[in-house]
């Protein structure tokens, strides 16, 4: 072959490469790739989904990792272990350029464990398919020669929403984009956490001993629920959580109802007498000082009504005739922190019902968090809250001695979990992408200040100094933590764009 021909090929194939390098996809182009790999990642997702992921068996950690380590490396990153005191955590990163910046993608890929009875279906990590008729969710055979997905049926199978869904979603993306030869304008970093479900215990940790490794321009978290309306959602912040268990002692040990009722006081009712001290009949609590420190601006609050939302047909939803009123708005409720009654137990119920005297009541609580408003703050509030209520705290169950000169007795342990965080709305990050997400949805995008939800992303704030912003995917009536947890296949599809979009838009 003649010299000249090899250089007009080899410019050609330049020319061509750097074409498909540097060109900004359009909606149509993009849903057209997402659309001939939908059926493929359709697939993934199911097969992904069958591994069982409750965190707190070190087996299930290991084959998720171990199926994510493989997923990675077949996207040529370059992957590694970071070991901690408790579940590993998973690093994977493809450098495009040296002299790039960097984007790093939050991945949870841990779930609720389940009730499986609860269930409508034989086994909650068997994915199964179905669609809505007449109200009634009904289940469809979906074989391995099935091309076209409606965007309404659903799949429903542990963690298909949270977040299994998401990160497929963000693994698809990067294989389109890996068959189709185009690199992302940036480095791209991915970590990945297997025990989000048990408040990331060892991540604060784990990020401060590898800065170096996480450090990055912005964190992309995929995770969480999009918000009413089901459009691209992107949320700026989340409330921290932490937990706590009072437990009000009664006489020793239970006691006969007949023998002993009218003599021996029954701790269910200074039980409930202590929980109705907690809220007035508003639902604003009454523990002093609980909201200090939390002001909304009058920008912040033409921020959240821009969000479109109807406080009827949310309540209609709900089944509620009105809501608490801390706020004016359900976004507005959001920026507050709140506390509620997660669980309650003293004696028996239905068949197990006995005519017995108590000998304690658990009341099980959580308190959601805002930067304002630190958990060791609210939880010294709870506890001096407690001691006016007339309670002598113990460290567990009262001695003899306590019982002897206490009439209300009473003990308090709690578990910090995740932190809160708040990025500005304003930041170059959120800039970025609603400039990605314009290119396919136009100016259909929500942006929420805060998620009523808690994600252990503190921790990359705090010692990164990396602004956050959560991609949502998910449908909000997606039954997240609960039984008959599903995805609707058009927010997978969606979310797959999403992530196209995302990783073909240049970093301002």
């Amino acid at each position: 072959m003649k010299k000249w021909k090899v250089l007009a090929i080899l410019i050609f194939l330049f020319t061509s490469s750097a074409l498909s390098y540097s060109q900004t996809l359009n909606r149509e182009e993009l849903t057209a790739l997402t659309d001939k790999k939908f059926k493929e990642a359709f697939t993934n997702l199911r097969h992904f989904l069958k591994l069982q992921n409750d965190g707190n068996y070190d087996e299930q950690v290991d084959k998720n990792k171990q199926w994510c380590d493989s997923v990675f490396e077949e996207l040529n990153f370059k992957t590694q272990t970071i070991k901690t005191a408790g579940a590993p955590l998973l690093f994977a990163e493809k450098i495009y350029r040296k002299n790039y910046k960097s984007i790093l993608f939050y991945l949870q890929i841990d779930g609720q464990p389940v009730d499986q009875k609860a269930w409508s279906q034989t086994d909650p990590f068997i994915p199964v398919i179905k669609e809505n008729k007449n109200g009634i969710w009904n289940s469809i055979q979906v074989d391995s020669a099935q091309n076209n997905f409606d965007d309404n049926w659903r799949i429903f199978a542990r963690s298909a929403s949270d977040s299994k869904g998401p990160a497929m979603s963000l693994i698809s993306a990067l294989q389109i984009l890996q068959e189709q030869n185009i690199n992302p304008k940036y480095n791209i970093k991915v970590i990945m956490d297997f025990q989000e479900e048990l408040g990331s215990p060892d991540l604060p940790k784990a990020v401060l001993e590898n800065k170096n490794l996480l450090e990055a321009d912005m964190l992309l978290i995929m995770d969480g629920t999009r918000h009413l309306s089901n459009l691209p959602t992107l949320t700026y912040g989340a409330r921290g959580i932490v937990t706590a268990t009072i437990k009000v002692f009664g006489p020793k040990n239970a006691l006969h109802s007949g023998q002993y009722g009218n003599y021996a006081p029954n701790p269910v009712f200074e039980a409930a007498r202590l929980i109705s001290s907690l809220k007035d009949d508003k639902g604003i609590v009454q523990i002093p000082g609980f909201y200090d420190g939390v002001i909304l601006t009058e920008r912040d609050k033409q921020l959240l009504a821009l969000i479109p939302e109807n406080n009827d047909s949310l309540n209609n939803r709900l089944g509620i005739l009105k809501p608490e009123e801390v706020a004016s708005t359900y976004q507005e409720a959001l920026q507050f922190p709140s506390l509620n009654i997660r669980g309650l137990k003293a004696g028996w119920t239905g068949k197990e019902v006995r005519t017995l005297i108590p000998e304690e009541v658990i009341i099980e609580l959580d308190m959601r968090l805002v930067p304002e408003t630190p958990a060791e703050r609210q939880l010294e509030l709870l506890r001096n809250h407690i001691a006016e209520q007339g309670y002598y705290l113990v460290d567990s169950v009262p001695s003899n001695a306590e019982r002897a000169v206490n009439k209300k007795l009473a003990s308090l342990t709690y578990r910090i979990g995740s932190k809160p965080f708040r990025t500005d709305m304003n930041s170059s990050i959120g800039l970025f992408l609603n400039n990605a997400l314009a290119r396919v949805f136009g100016e259909r995008i929500i942006n929420m200040r805060t998620t009523g939800g808690s994600q252990p992303m503190a921790p990359f704030i705090k010692s990164l100094n990396t602004p956050a912003v959560s991609v949502r995917i998910p449908n909000p009536d997606n039954n997240i933590h609960g039984p008959d947890e599903n995805l609707r296949l058009g927010n997978y599809r969606e979310g797959i764009l999403s992530c196209l979009a995302i990783l073909t838009e240049p970093l301002p």
